[in-house]
């Protein structure tokens, strides 16, 4: 006969086993719940360094990973370099931060949930105070610890070794990119967006205000270093069309010249780099480097020159002279042929323009010094009518917008005195615009060779004052 006591030995021992089990169940959870937090930082941790790691290359270790010719030394330079530099670093900025927030998401909403459903913590409450820890440890703690382990350790590590995390993660980050393409594409593009609207304002805020504070800043201060910083300031609303070089005094070699003309037409020229045209300067077919003809300058047979041109680069007339000069220094080049928008050939610009818009006339050892102007007394200049509205205004000692209200397209002085008379004025004629005299010394039916100018100092002042 059973005793009265074993159906209640039986309950318990059903209820230990069932204990034992949620026990149990709990802990397979917690473990399995800690790989994924630990695997996820391990990833939140890559993706920190591989953003330091790709941003701190500088141009030494760029050229080791080209050399290497690795499959992800060059997964690695097609994600900084295509479809440009500018674009490259974009896309893959915005592919490690969308994977890195991502990761990061991830690993605070589930180990708020693991934690919750593991723990239970009683809220603390006192008369001053209401404390709960739970809310402290799932917050605070966690993201200290992300914090910690998976963005400033990654990072400092990651700008010592560089290259190292740079080939471990251009895979992975091709793989990223690939698949979250549409949200690179929108993040950069939006970015790009912002920026240009941040630089537009800048520009249009700044320019005048920085420019005025020049001229107040310190009166003794030579007048040449004015020019420099306000060049400088100036240097993004420049346009090529300014300071390129006309078609006019463009000096271009005809691709039908015969090797030892050409040679004996360089040793005259004395220019290191010269446009080569067919039939006329609106055919423009590359540019030839002088250096590359070093090895012929004694052969006495002719020899295919041609193949020694290299091809031009083209740019439109409007375009920033910063824009420019980020151009040039990314292909490499000193030399751009200026285009109208029919196509034809305007002029051609060169490095040494663009430096010479901010520190004045470079003149180098091939220079011949020619004096571009005259100048009579402390106000009265004599000019000749090429000569630039810029270099004008930087002679004169004037603000450099100081004839934009009336110069329409013109770019130089003859210019400007035609654009004022609306015809080709005559020997001898006097022409008064914003308180200076413009004399014709010498003109012809096509052009105004020579312009004498006087400027009254003392309106000049009253006008820049109102």
């Amino acid at each position: 006969m059973k005793s009265d006591s074993e159906p209640y030995q039986q309950t318990l021992i059903l209820l230990e086993s069932i204990l034992k089990l949620d026990v149990s169940s709990s802990l397979i959870i917690g473990l399995i719940g800690l790989v994924i937090i630990l695997t996820c930082l391990a990833l939140s941790a890559l993706f920190s360094s591989s953003e330091n790691a790709f941003f701190s290359l500088s141009p030494s270790d760029l050229i080791v990973l080209n050399e290497e010719n690795s499959p992800t030394s060059k997964i690695a330079i097609d994600l900084i370099n295509e479809p440009d530099r500018k674009t490259g670093t974009r896309r893959l900025l915005a592919t490690i931060l969308i994977m890195n927030n991502l990761v990061n998401i991830f690993i605070v909403i589930y180990s708020s949930y693991l934690f919750e459903r593991l723990f239970e913590l009683p809220i603390i409450v006192t008369s001053w105070l209401t404390l709960d820890p739970n809310f402290i440890i799932q917050v605070v703690i966690i993201t200290f610890i992300l914090v910690l382990v998976g963005e400033i350790i990654p990072k400092i590590y990651a700008t010592q070794n560089n290259l190292k995390i740079v080939r471990l993660m251009a895979r992975p980050l091709s793989i990223c990119y690939t698949v979250f393409k549409p949200f690179v594409l929108l993040l950069a593009g939006s970015s790009s967006l912002f920026d240009k609207y941040l630089k537009k304002r800048f520009h249009n805020i700044s320019m005048e205000e920085i420019s005025q504070a020049i001229d107040i800043a310190d009166e003794n201060k030579e007048i040449e270093e004015k020019h420099i910083l306000k060049g400088i300031i100036q240097f993004g609303n420049t346009s090529v069309t300014q300071i390129m070089k006309p078609r006019t005094e463009v000096f271009c070699i005809d691709i039908n010249t015969s090797a030892q003309d050409l040679l004996s037409t360089i040793a005259e020229s004395k220019h290191s780099r010269i446009p080569v045209y067919e039939e006329s300067f609106d055919s423009i077919k590359g540019i030839l480097y002088i250096k590359d003809t070093l090895p012929y300058i004694h052969k006495k047979t002719n020899f295919n020159w041609h193949d020694l041109i290299r091809l031009p680069m083209f740019i439109p007339e409007h375009k920033k002279i910063d824009d420019l000069l980020e151009e040039f220094q990314e292909k490499r080049v000193h030399m751009a042929i200026v285009v109208d928008e029919y196509g034809g050939t305007s002029g051609i610009v060169t490095m040494e323009d663009i430096l010479e818009e901010v520190f004045g006339e470079i003149i180098d050892e091939f220079d011949e010094e020619e004096l571009s102007y005259s100048k009579l007394d402390e106000d009265t200049f004599i000019f000749e009518g090429k000569t630039a509205l810029n270099d004008i205004t930087k002679i004169i000692a004037v603000d450099h917008d100081y004839f934009d209200k009336i110069k329409g397209d013109a770019e130089t002085l003859g210019g400007l005195v035609m654009e004022i008379e609306g015809k080709i004025p005559t020997t001898g004629q006097e022409i008064i615009a914003e308180n200076i005299t413009f004399t014709i010394e010498s003109a012809d039916n096509r052009k105004i060779n020579r312009i004498k100018l006087h400027k009254n100092p003392e309106e000049i002042i009253d006008d820049e004052d109102e």
